[in-house]
């Protein structure tokens, strides 16, 4: 079974930039949507982006154009480019690779996925 592994967490400062990536071995080409999610301490775990094959991207509200979100079918990865990051984006971030090639709702619901073991990523003021 497919499992997307994580890097790139860590410290950042308020309006820095950080990068996270993602891989997922074990697929020859990954068609289906990709995309990443977050989840503080007594939060749920939310959507943040989301990518298609065609690289047609999807994004949370709360993100307000900061972070972008990129993949490479060939090599099963998908990156996320935060940009002027807040202390409120403190979380730990999860790949998530879904089971359809179509991203609609893809963020609205934590279900039906393969998920990654998460990097922190942690943002001060």
């Amino acid at each position: 079974r497919v499992r997307p592994v994580e890097s790139g967490g860590g410290l950042a400062q308020a309006g820095g930039s950080l990068r996270l990536s993602c891989v997922a071995s074990g697929y020859a080409v990954n068609r289906n949507c990709m995309g990443w999610f977050r989840q503080a301490p007594g939060k749920e775990r939310g959507g943040v982006a989301a990518i298609d094959s065609a690289r047609l991207t999807w994004y949370a509200d709360s993100i307000g154009g900061r972070f972008t979100i990129s993949r490479e079918n060939a090599e099963n990865m998908v990156d996320l480019q935060m940009n002027g990051p807040k202390p409120d984006d403190t979380a730990m971030y999860y790949c998530a690779m879904g089971t359809s090639t179509h991203c609609g709702g893809f963020l609205l619901s934590p279900r039906d996925k393969d998920w990654g073991q998460g990097t922190q990523v942690t943002v001060s003021s």
